[in-house]
């Protein structure tokens, strides 16, 4: 049988495991919906495996790459969740303090993707931080089905308190120099875009696809922001003419890319949603941004 590539499946399919992924219907009726587009040879299984993350041939820097080092640390979050549990990495053989990214993940916990994104911001000379906002539950249960579930039991703002905290934590790291950006997608674009309100000392946010704070919350925000956005994400995207327009008043550093053709989640790769042009792209502005915005003044 021919492998399944992502020109096989129509747009609806990807539209419909939106909703399914952001929880607007439960997996029982994904799997109804999805067997409609189940004709011919693209079968209901073909279509649930096709659209299932596959973790195991995508990571780019594996766990014990001799260029990192690695480790599981726990931090405190008071006012959050308790206790933290996230992954630090910071290239191997550097002696001077470096600037520090905290990278948030999506509705799911952290799983091995974002884990991966996390060493793939530090090869780039960052020490990064990647929280499991999950840590109260048990941690990243091993699918992001269940992680899903897991996560709808917090709170965001909950959950928002703990990546603050994890800020205060990498920020005095002693291998940091104290400036931090945040880079989150999804549900971490949020996340994003909400320490650039309530942190007035982060240096740099760039949310993925990530729902924009109130009007009010807007107002407070001082942080440069590099925002990236699906052109086909209409749900996101609707959000962000209201949210430029208080940026621009306020005279706040930003910038927005619209990636053509590509669904939300494209900075994935380990989902048929993945664009591997706008990623690519849309990452090598980050760490640019980061590089600007990080360095020691």
């Amino acid at each position: 049988m021919k492998k399944l590539t992502k020109e096989d499946i129509s747009q609806e399919v990807f539209d419909l495991y939106d909703d399914y992924a952001h929880n607007k219907i439960e997996r029982r009726q994904f799997v109804e919906k999805l067997s409609l587009f189940a004709v011919g040879t693209l079968t209901l299984p073909s279509l649930l495996s096709f659209m299932t993350p596959n973790y195991i041939d995508s990571i780019l820097i594996k766990p014990g790459d001799p260029r990192l080092k690695s480790e599981f640390i726990t931090y405190d979050s008071p006012k959050g969740g308790g206790k933290i549990k996230g992954l630090l990495s910071q290239p191997t053989g550097t002696k001077k303090k470096l600037p520090g990214i905290i990278v948030v993940h999506e509705n799911r916990g952290l799983n091995p993707y974002i884990e991966d994104v996390g060493r793939r911001a530090a090869v780039e000379g960052f020490i990064t931080l990647a929280p499991d906002a999950l840590s109260p539950l048990g941690g990243y249960p091993g699918n992001d089905d269940a992680g899903r579930e897991l996560q709808k039991k917090r709170t965001r703002e909950e959950m928002l308190e703990d990546f603050i905290a994890a800020y205060e934590y990498l920020k005095s790291h002693k291998d940091c120099n104290g400036r931090i950006g945040v880079v989150g997608f999804c549900f971490g674009g949020w996340i994003a875009n909400m320490m650039a309100v309530k942190i007035p000392d982060l240096c740099a946010a760039v949310p993925y696809y990530g729902g924009q704070p109130t009007a009010a919350e807007a107002e407070k925000i001082k942080t440069p922001i590099l925002a990236q956005y699906a052109s086909l994400d209409t749900r996101v995207n609707e959000g962000w003419p209201a949210f430029e327009a208080i940026l621009k008043k306020n005279k706040v550093e930003h910038t927005a890319y619209f990636y053509e053709g590509v669904n939300h989640g494209f900075h994935n790769n380990t989902t048929p949603r993945y664009d591997e042009k706008a990623a690519t792209l849309s990452w090598t502005r980050t760490i640019d941004f980061f590089k600007e915005k990080l360095k020691k003044k």
